[in-house]
């Protein structure tokens, strides 16, 4: 673990009680030195989230538990990289909506439901790990390896082959690879592409001129009506919006309204915010997809709101305003 890591885990564990203005000060000073530290907190904070909650208060701020902290966000971290190494296989201690398919054939379709995540083995040996409620259609002929992303999002590890592309459409959007790891999502007006290793290419079919090149770390989106395309480099930033592989959603100051819409991706019972207003508070946090209800909790305590359910829904905020 880097040093940073370290001292992200243990501001953690400080910050797991109840502290006084200056050392909040610190930390604050702390957290803006550097833009790494923020990606370093937040994994530091996500895991701890995973973490059992009782174990890390009756330990306090010792070294001991700091350490054991650092060991356990360096296990986690450890197991993600495991899972895709190991044929694409997804740990059994994920909960039952994921699912592994073993179906090697030229010509396939993947569907997710609603809060589904399915990793399948392809035809050369890739790997297409599917978000919820998403699909995908793959075609493998001898001159091109091909995924049309129907809807939703996806993430390949591509078994790398120079004489044989990867190309991942979505709408007019191409992805093109040979060896490397990398997601796509459709949203409307285009496709956001993150890079995990290697390198992409990323166009518009209409405009096959203006192609950008991605490399791991990078992330962009490309429109389907636009000039141009901005690429940025922020690695932690890939990791954080790549978290749904491990069934979590990782928040580093997303509004309310894009943290619920997150949640809704993934469940059947809908997050609904009362009060408008509420939808532009930045939040911080990592949460297991499967659990709105947890972060609807979160959010209660975190900004002194009202929250009530019904059979379908969560409502945060004032109840008869959703009415």
């Amino acid at each position: 673990m880097s040093r940073i890591d370290e001292e992200a885990t243990r501001w953690v564990a400080r910050l797991s009680h109840e502290v006084g203005a200056d050392v909040r000060a610190e930390f604050d000073a702390w957290h803006d030195a550097d833009p790494r530290h923020q990606g370093a907190y937040l994994r530091a904070e996500a895991a701890w989230t995973m973490l059992d909650r009782a174990e890390v208060l009756t330990h306090g701020d010792t070294l001991l538990a700091r350490r054991a902290l650092a060991e356990k966000l360096k296990r986690h971290r450890a197991s993600v990289s495991r899972r895709y190494v190991m044929g694409g296989a997804v740990a059994a201690s994920l909960t039952g909506a994921v699912a592994v398919g073993y179906v090697l054939a030229n010509r396939l379709s993947v569907a997710t439901g609603v809060g589904e995540l399915r990793s399948i083995p392809l035809k050369d040996r890739s790997i297409a790990s599917v978000n919820t409620d998403s699909q995908i259609d793959v075609d493998m002929t001898p001159q091109i390896r091909h995924v049309a992303l129907v809807k939703g999002e996806a993430w390949f590890e591509v078994t790398k082959n120079p004489a044989v592309p990867f190309v991942v459409s979505a709408g007019d959007i191409r992805v093109r690879a040979v060896g490397t790891a990398f997601s796509v999502r459709r949203r409307e007006g285009g496709a956001d592409v993150l890079v995990t290793e290697g390198t992409v290419e990323a166009w518009n079919v209409n405009d096959k001129n203006k192609r950008v090149t991605l490399t791991a770390g990078h992330e962009a989106f490309v429109p389907v009506k636009a000039e141009t395309v901005e690429v940025t480099y922020r690695p932690e930033e890939v990791e954080r919006r790549l978290a749904w592989r491990e069934r979590e959603i990782v928040l580093n100051s997303e509004t309310l309204a894009e943290a619920v819409a997150e949640f809704n991706r993934y469940n059947s019972r809908r997050i609904v915010i009362a009060d408008p207003a509420l939808g532009e508070q930045k939040l911080v946090g990592g949460f297991h997809v499967d659990q709105p209800e947890t972060f609807a909790r979160a959010v209660q305590t975190a900004l002194n709101v009202p929250v009530s359910e019904t059979d379908d829904r969560i409502i945060i905020g004032t109840a008869s305003a959703s009415l």
